[in-house]
């Protein structure tokens, strides 16, 4: 049985959806982590969305640290998740880790500029 397959284009089968996400390779895997943009940064760059990268500043729309901003501090791949630096909470023992968000949760309202970045997009 194959594990990724770029010819799959999609189920309604959620276990599909999953192994899809599960098992895609790490450039595509990029792509799952595109966030929103602000309504000023979508008109400046005619993009609804972009994928994140350490030291954008974002702010977060959903859960318990809604309305919490901060620069991104890590980003997860092989999990799909994004770090924010200031943003923690503490473990039984008393130390502090901190908090994982998925990127569908988050807004980015200004970016870590590099020329890179919008090479492609040109």
């Amino acid at each position: 049985m194959k594990k990724w397959s770029p010819k799959w284009k999609a189920s309604k089968n959620p276990k599909k959806q999953r192994k899809y996400r599960y098992n895609a390779p790490l450039h595509i895997k990029r792509k799952f982590l595109s966030v929103h943009l602000s309504k000023e940064l979508r008109e400046k760059y005619k993009k609804r969305s972009l994928p994140v990268r350490k030291g954008d500043e974002v702010i977060v729309l959903r859960g318990k640290y809604k309305k919490r901003t901060g620069k991104v501090s890590r980003v997860d791949l092989i999990h799909e998740k994004v770090y924010i630096e200031g943003i923690t909470r503490k473990k039984v023992a008393g130390t502090e880790i901190p908090v994982t968000f998925n990127p569908s949760n988050l807004m980015i309202t200004s970016l870590q500029e590099d020329k890179k970045r919008f090479k492609k997009s040109k």
